[in-house]
């Protein structure tokens, strides 16, 4: 066994099965934090989403975070979140999650979260419970509707002229990147003035009406259309300036629902360890020039955040094998012997928690740079070494990380789903 495979079995902490009621003690440990991100090595394992419905569960009932933010487009999360506030759904509200990758959100795991933040919330007043929020910035074309649709409401004057300064992005709003490649060669500068300025106007109100929902789902989406207007410019010139602006939009968001929430509030965040692990300490940060959401909480909350990562050594996953694909069952290949997942693997204990802050003979070795694996919505097994392996320093990329040594996909809510759920969401909403 390696050295430091050997200190690892010595040092992590054995967690209890998943479906033991203590499985979440252990993370008592952050719970004075005020932002708790919670990663996940790829988007379809089944073990990273109830590890992490688990600890948001206890973070929200024994410690008071009222905040559920997911890397998830804000209209898609705004229907949950009036389903689990009890707030009154618009008339004629698609559900949410329908586009790729499906999978992602709209599963059994993510609604039994979902059932019982509903079940709680209704036990305290609406100003005490728990919201839940998307961060990304994909989903345009549902956040012009939400917009035009909150301004038809409220000022028609205002959204007659919004129809008109979104005039130029309604047609691409179903495929959002052919705005991207047409704004290259045809100048759109025009349509940036008018989305910010849309944006700004919202922001505005927000500031002057206070606490609102209604607004704050409005202002929201405003600022998803002028980041996502960006985003598809600039993603022709290069991967690192569209991910920094989608991972700054993402930290932009919760800082808003941070301050929109009151001084007290605390949020629990659910992203891929790509986004939750600081980049600074990646080969996305010292060789692509790449920040994420991680790095910019710890810059803005300090020791207020905690950053939790999770890993595999091998099991299945749902993902694609293209963008867009149908979903599949893959086989995950066990993990490399120069890899961080290998040295876990090897240690021996599953599952377990290795919090580097109590693990000071642990943090220097595993501060030197090792492969980390990282499977978003596609997973090419054949490919894998550069399709899926980056160099990290995994004790400062993350505050502690979780382990799991096999694991096993998600199960959609579409198909085979469990009895009951496909009735109550997301379908029920």
């Amino acid at each position: 066994m390696d050295d430091l495979a050997a200190l690892i079995a010595r040092t992590a902490e054995p967690l209890p099965a998943l479906d033991s009621p203590t499985f979440a003690e252990a993370f008592d440990r952050f719970a004075d934090r005020r932002v708790v991100l919670l990663g996940e090595a790829s988007h379809g394992t089944a073990e990273f989403y109830r590890a992490r419905a688990a600890i948001t569960r206890r973070l929200v009932e024994r410690h008071g975070f009222n905040i559920v933010a997911v890397e998830a487009d804000w209209p898609d999360a705004s229907a949950i979140d009036r389903y689990v506030r009890g707030r009154p759904a618009p008339a004629d509200t698609e559900p949410p999650f329908k586009r790729f990758p499906t999978w992602m959100w709209r599963n059994t795991e993510v609604a039994g979260l979902v059932a019982w933040l509903r079940a709680h919330n209704a036990e305290l007043p609406f100003e005490r419970r728990t919201g839940f929020h998307g961060l990304d910035l994909y989903n345009l074309g549902s956040s012009i509707t939400e917009v035009l649709a909150y301004l038809d409401k409220t000022d028609p004057e205002a959204a007659a002229e919004a129809r008109v300064r979104y005039g130029c992005l309604t047609p691409w709003a179903a495929e959002p990147a052919r705005y991207g490649r047409r704004a290259l060669s045809e100048g759109y500068s025009r349509c940036e003035r008018a989305v910010v300025q849309m944006c700004q106007d919202l922001l505005q109100r927000q500031r002057a009406d206070g606490h609102d929902d209604d607004l704050l789902d409005a202002s929201a989406n405003a600022r998803l259309i002028a980041s996502a207007e960006r985003y598809y410019r600039v993603m022709y010139y290069g991967d690192e300036d569209s991910w920094n602006l989608r991972d700054t939009h993402m930290a932009d968001t919760l800082d808003q629902l941070l301050q929109t929430r009151g001084r007290q509030s605390k949020a629990v965040v659910w992203a891929h360890n790509s986004h939750i692990g600081d980049a600074r300490e990646t080969d996305m940060g010292w060789s692509r020039g790449e920040l994420n959401l991680g790095q910019l909480c710890r810059e803005r909350y300090g020791d207020a955040t905690a950053l939790i990562g999770f890993g595999t050594h091998t099991g299945t996953v749902a993902a694609a094998s293209d963008w867009g694909g149908e979903m599949e069952v893959k086989r995950v290949n066990p993990s490399r012997p120069d890899s961080v997942e290998r040295l876990f693997h090897e240690a021996g204990l599953s599952p377990a928690l290795l919090d580097f802050s109590r693990a000071d003979g642990l943090v220097q070795g595993l501060a030197q740079p090792r492969l980390e694996r990282f499977i978003g919505v596609i997973y090419r097994p054949d490919t894998e070494r550069w399709s899926h392996y980056s160099d990290a320093r995994l004790s400062r990329q993350f505050d502690a990380w979780v382990w799991f040594d096999e694991t096993e996909a998600v199960q959609p809510l579409d198909g085979d789903s469990e009895e009951g759920l496909a009735d109550t969401f997301p379908f029920g909403l």
